[in-house]
């Protein structure tokens, strides 16, 4: 079991390793491919551990190197410390133009962001605001979770009606996109009046998901549903469940979450797999609105929020949203 659970991590790191190559630096240092003439802007996500967050960044590069800056990104490891010293240390380096971010703990920015503020340079949001966040580019998490819910809801209703049953639920409340996308969930299960023993795992990433699959089938060995709020912690649940003898045709069983790379596309995607939902925001959708916002803000025009849909998928149209065919 070991042995997979490295397997799968291969996946981010190949992609942290290409991201290397590109130019885009983790360590705040910047890269890219403009000659630097216009300044730099620069993306912060919380970690770089979120898979689909690295696909982003090859995209929002291309954006911003052809509009003429240069791309600068970092890896605070979700330290909101190292985050906010990050960002200082793009405001004092004079040539950054706008800044985004996805905070590891949003009400911690705040002074940062005025620090930017003050020193000319537009702050913006992904997937979230705060205070003195000029405009973002958001997801309505608790709508996206509402609706994964009601899908999860007629799955269970149509094949267990009211007969109890186990829910191992891959939540993580300390941030706003997975409090209310798990908010959203819980709410559409609730309306649905199922006979539903929901056991909540705090999860943040594939090994998380993997550990809570694994302590879930401990406690309750005839889990049949699962439900995740992001795609790495419902990964990691996939590879525990069949390293745990599960069938990956399993017709009993059901497996939904939000957010999807290639490597959950490509599950879902398998004809009978229990992995039979997904509701994602694009990725190169996302990804070119968050440049394109940068850019703007950046050439000092103005800016507003911009809400990306989700899209649910299924094995009839998985394979459609692979990187490769976007």
């Amino acid at each position: 079991m070991k042995h997979s659970r490295r397997t799968l991590g291969v996946v981010a790191l190949t992609a942290a390793a290409a991201l290397a190559l590109s130019g885009c630096a983790s360590d705040g240092s910047g890269g890219g491919g403009s000659d630097s003439s216009k300044g730099a802007v620069a993306m912060s996500f919380a970690g770089l551990d979120i898979q689909i967050w690295n696909d982003m960044l090859p995209f929002m590069e291309t954006v911003v190197t052809d509009a003429g800056f240069e791309f600068v990104t970092d890896d605070p490891k979700w330290d909101v410390n190292t985050q906010v010293s990050d960002w200082e240390s793009w405001i004092v380096r004079g040539d950054i133009k706008a800044i985004m971010g996805y905070p590891a703990q949003s009400d911690a920015m705040v002074a940062v962001t005025q620090q930017a503020t003050d020193a000319g340079i537009p702050v913006l949001g992904y997937g979230s605001t705060w205070e003195g966040v000029q405009a973002a580019v958001v997801l309505d998490h608790k709508a996206d979770g509402l609706k994964a819910g009601e899908r999860a809801a007629e799955w269970i209703k149509e094949n267990y009606g009211d007969e109890k049953v186990d829910v191992g639920f891959l939540g993580y409340p300390d941030t706003d996109l997975g409090r209310l996308r798990g908010e959203g969930i819980k709410e559409a299960l609730d309306a649905a009046g199922l006979n539903l023993n929901i056991n909540e795992h705090s999860v943040l990433n594939l090994d998380d998901g993997y550990a809570a699959a694994q302590n879930q089938l401990n406690a309750f060995p005839d889990t049949k549903v699962w439900l995740a709020i992001a795609n790495d912690p419902a990964l990691g649940a996939y590879q525990a469940l069949i390293d745990s003898g599960v069938s990956p045709t399993d017709d009993s069983m059901l497996l939904l979450n939000l957010d999807a790379t290639d490597a959950e596309l490509k599950i879902i995607g398998e004809e009978g797999s229990f992995w039979r939902y997904a509701f994602i925001p694009v990725t190169r959708q996302i990804a070119e609105a968050n440049a394109a916002m940068l850019v703007a803000a950046a050439n000092g025009e103005p800016v507003e929020d911009k809400v990306i849909p989700t899209t649910e998928v299924t094995s009839a149209n998985a394979l459609d949203y692979l990187l490769e065919n976007q």
